[in-house]
């Protein structure tokens, strides 16, 4: 039978479709028995009854994860409908007459998250006091959607090819140091002086520090050696403010100092780039919404939008 053709048959009920649905989700028969309760041989059992009843592999087992084969990957399509469906009527049959309800998790940089989205998520809670908000606040790029988490907000260069990304507009880092701390030393007057004072920053685990500096066409990439590093923005915030060196900071993370005078930036004719230039809204293709996720996506990319991000 060729992939294109290939239906359920008989001997494969709905039940044995949404196993194998849940089962290439979770990634391994482990996760995917603690996320249905269940014991991880009773997993094993009705995956192999499933491979039993079509009479060929649907999933390639490794040491740590499944994937698909060609017609599992298929099956999964058809289990995903049916999947999505039943959640969707579900869904409508228990908030029939009802305000908008559900739960939203997601994980959001530690840094944007506070600074920025925070007022967002407040303002989300307001208008719909039904939904439960379940934040995360970490920045770690790796399996964003891990934990069963619906959405993931990160900052990055391009985004993954296997999720869905909504762009929420550009990151601009600057120079920036306090104003005593500019008059005392003076500011970096090009990149490569930055290897000369001491840099505050984040700093992504494990991996060595590089910042790329545009003016035009032009374009200059160096390696920094930080003296101190956080993923506590606040914490960064408070150690430029404090004179201890030259930050290299996301704009909002600084926005208000510089425009009070507390702080000051340099090599504002360049765009700085270490992490990435946007902040993407990421989730799972193919995975049924609910309307509570829905709407809590669409009501965050308009507040992007709003603050001239999105």
């Amino acid at each position: 039978m060729a992939i294109a053709e290939m239906r359920p048959n008989e001997g494969m009920d709905v039940k044995a479709l949404i196993l194998l649905v849940e089962i290439l989700d979770a990634g391994n028969l482990s996760e995917a028995a603690r996320r249905l309760k269940t014991s991880r041989a009773n997993v094993s059992y009705h995956l192999q009854q499933l491979e039993k009843a079509a009479g060929v592999q649907l999933v390639r087992r490794t040491t740590r994860r499944v994937e698909p084969t060609e017609i599992g990957l298929k099956l999964y399509e058809y289990g995903r409908t049916i999947h999505d469906t039943l959640l969707a009527a579900r869904e409508s049959v228990s908030t029939l007459g009802q305000g908008l309800r559900g739960r939203v998790r997601l994980s959001v940089p530690s840094g944007y998250g506070q600074l920025v989205m925070s007022a967002w998520l407040i303002d989300f809670k307001r208008q719909y006091p039904d939904i439960v908000l379940d934040v995360i606040f970490e920045n770690r790029v790796e399996d964003l959607l891990r934990d069963e988490v619906d959405i993931a907000v990160r900052v990055m260069s391009e985004p993954p090819g296997n999720l869905v990304a909504r762009d929420m507009g550009a990151v601009r880092y600057v120079a920036c140091a306090s104003s005593a701390y500019a008059a005392a030393h003076g500011m970096p007057q090009e990149p490569e002086d930055l290897r000369a004072v001491p840099v505050i920053t984040s700093e992504v685990a494990g991996r060595q520090l590089r910042m790329a500096a545009y003016r035009g066409e032009e374009r200059r990439e160096l390696r920094l050696e930080p003296t101190l590093i956080s993923e506590n923005f606040f914490f960064l915030r408070q150690a430029i403010l404090a004179g201890l060196g030259v930050g290299l900071v996301p704009d909002y993370v600084v926005q208000e100092d510089v425009a009070g005078g507390a702080a000051a930036t340099a090599l504002d004719a360049w765009r700085l780039s270490i992490f990435g230039a946007h902040m993407y809204m990421l989730y799972m293709p193919n995975r049924h919404h609910t309307r509570a996720i829905s709407t809590f996506i669409e009501f965050m990319l308009q507040q992007a939008r709003g603050a001239g991000r999105g």
